[in-house]
């Protein structure tokens, strides 16, 4: 019952990190970049929001936003966390859905219970690959930020990132610690009953030999 409540636990904890994961990858309010304070850069029209796909300018009456659409152009830590949360965000969809089917309420004819913990524990490694994606991504892009623009706060995209690593962190090494098989158990009862059956207390049948060397 235990188990099967950590589990359910760990499954719901996935679910709200990858919502979180996705709302990160979609948006692009990731940080704030400003040379200068924030009111000059107002002024300036230099205070800028940077996410994966855009960059924006803000201003007291302007809020302007470019894509990013030149692959090539782009500095590295921008491609590489495009990449790592596209491939989090897509590998969570599968890692969602085998942990699911193996949750205690849903049962898929007669399956045993073993495929039903390998195919959670598949689920929860998934989910903690996620975590890793999410993680890299959410360190790398705003240290890439401040090197290339420099750094003035963080966005509710970053944050989104950050709740979302680690609510899939802590969701699924709850997944994969509760997908072990309880063989210890059933082996101790088979040795026990193998070890009653053959212990010294049971009669031994007595040998013919005997009976035959007591005639001749």
């Amino acid at each position: 019952m235990a188990n099967s409540c950590l589990q359910l636990s760990g499954f719901v904890m996935s679910c709200i990190g990858w919502v979180g994961i996705l709302i990160a990858t979609a948006t692009n309010d990731w940080v704030v970049t400003c040379k200068y304070g924030m009111n000059t850069c107002k002024k300036m029209d230099e205070l800028g929001a940077k996410g994966l796909w855009a960059e924006c300018v803000i201003s007291t009456a302007l809020y302007h936003c470019i894509s990013l659409t030149q692959i090539l152009d782009l500095p590295a830590y921008i491609q590489t966390s495009r990449a790592l949360m596209i491939t989090g965000s897509l590998l969570g969809l599968p890692a969602v859905g085998m942990v699911l089917t193996a949750t205690p309420c849903i049962s898929l004819g007669d399956e045993p219970q073993s495929a039903k913990n390998k195919r959670s524990l598949l689920g929860g490694v998934l989910i903690l690959l996620v975590a890793l994606c999410g993680g890299v991504s959410t360190v790398w892009f705003p240290i890439g930020a401040h090197q290339d623009q420099g750094l003035m706060s963080f966005g509710f995209s970053l944050y989104a990132g950050w709740v979302g690593t680690a609510f899939c962190l802590l969701g699924g090494a709850m997944i994969t610690c509760c997908s072990t098989e309880p063989s210890q158990h059933h082996n101790h009862h088979d040795r026990f009953y193998y070890s009653k059956g053959q212990g010294p207390g049971n009669p031994v049948p007595p040998s013919t030999n005997h009976a035959k060397s007591a005639h001749v």
